[in-house]
């Protein structure tokens, strides 16, 4: 999932730093340059934002309640804005640009629901999750009612949004189900890893990208290119979140640091210090270390996230955040020079700045 930036400016292409955004794009790392451009994304987010409340209001207000309670916990709608940039390279007053972000929204809002019952959350967006409000079965059932619909949403915008959001579903399902079955016997932990986020993660960002530049009547070239650009960025996004968990110090990933390494989630820099075969003694305690699980110890979960502070996993580990960043910029070429591939930029920058 997208987490929230640490600071308010962000690099602009070529990795000069431009001025700080409006506040509604600074924790994304989000640089607008042209204001006509930045009054058209922020007026579509505030369409999208009225129209959430009203979509998934139902005749039953105990549905109600349940299905806004992650849409008034707030987010940074990364996905409906991603719409709306794809949408500048065709004409983003079409007037199916606003429900393709719902249906990308509700989407990944529903996810949420489901999530939180397969985590155990207790809290989502600095409020309680559903589940531990209400019951497991309720948050599931709610998450479903949201998949419903933004189906219906899609069905409105034709048969391709519809086999679309299918095809974005089944890969979002499927990249659950890896990351819950794990890596089979043999399997490299770390390809597997990065194919559970690029199912998880990357798909449904990919399809935002690819809905704007559709339902903003982009050529088929661009609307590629924007797809492959939001998959590739979304994984870069998650994997920088990763870094962010172990290389804070602050609470810059929206969670306490090395909440990840307590919980004995085995994000990135930990799957390459176990998949290390250094023999120095740092490299080498660290790896037993990592290998007895959740550390739910203070002093073992203090001395692990120290060394892997200073270990070549977690270098290794900012290179790769890096290589997706600039992938994802270089999946930008056939687009024109606009001041929205300039803002796609910027996010590539700050990315690969943000865990440097």
């Amino acid at each position: 999932m997208i987490p929230a930036g640490e600071r308010s400016g962000a690099t602009g292409s070529g990795g000069r730093r431009g001025p700080e955004g409006t506040g509604q794009f600074s924790a994304l790392g989000l640089y607008l340059a042209d204001p006509r451009v930045e009054a058209s994304v922020l007026g579509l987010l505030e369409a999208v934002e009225g129209e959430l409340r009203a979509t998934v209001t139902s005749a039953d207000p105990f549905v109600t309640e349940a299905a806004r309670h992650l849409v008034e916990a707030g987010g940074k709608r990364f996905r409906p804005l991603l719409v709306a940039l794809g949408a500048q390279f065709g004409d983003p007053t079409r007037e199916e640009v606003v429900p393709a972000a719902l249906v990308v929204e509700l989407t990944h809002l529903a996810t949420l629901y489901h999530d939180d019952v397969m985590d155990e959350a207790a809290v989502r967006r600095g409020a309680p999750s559903a589940n531990s409000r209400w019951t497991n079965s309720v948050a599931i059932l709610v998450g479903d009612y949201l998949f419903a619909r933004a189906a219906d949403i899609a069905a409105d915008l034709g048969p391709e949004a519809v086999r679309l959001q299918a095809r974005t579903f089944s890969q979002l399902v499927h990249g659950q189900i890896a990351e819950t079955v794990g890596p089979r016997a043999g399997d490299d932990r770390v390809a597997h890893y990065l194919h559970v986020i690029a199912g998880k993660t990357g798909s449904l960002i990919a399809t935002s990208a690819r809905f704007g530049g559709m339902f903003g009547g982009a050529s088929q070239e661009h609307i590629e290119a924007l797809a492959g650009y939001g998959e590739t960025i979304g994984v870069a996004f998650q994997l920088s979140d990763d870094l962010l968990d172990i290389a804070s110090e602050s609470v810059q990933s929206g969670k306490t640091p090395g909440t990840d390494l307590r919980e004995g989630v085995p994000t990135l820099p930990v799957l390459y210090a176990l998949a290390s075969d250094d023999s120095d003694a740092a490299s080498v305690r660290l790896r037993k270390i990592l290998a007895t699980g959740p550390l739910v110890d203070d002093d073992l979960h203090a001395e692990a996230l120290g060394l892997l502070r200073e270990s070549p996993a977690l270098k290794r580990a900012r290179e790769t955040v890096r290589s997706y960043a600039e992938d994802a910029r270089a999946q930008l070429a056939p687009l024109p020079q606009h001041p929205a591939r300039r803002a796609l930029e910027s996010l590539c920058d700050y990315i690969a700045d943000r865990t440097s």
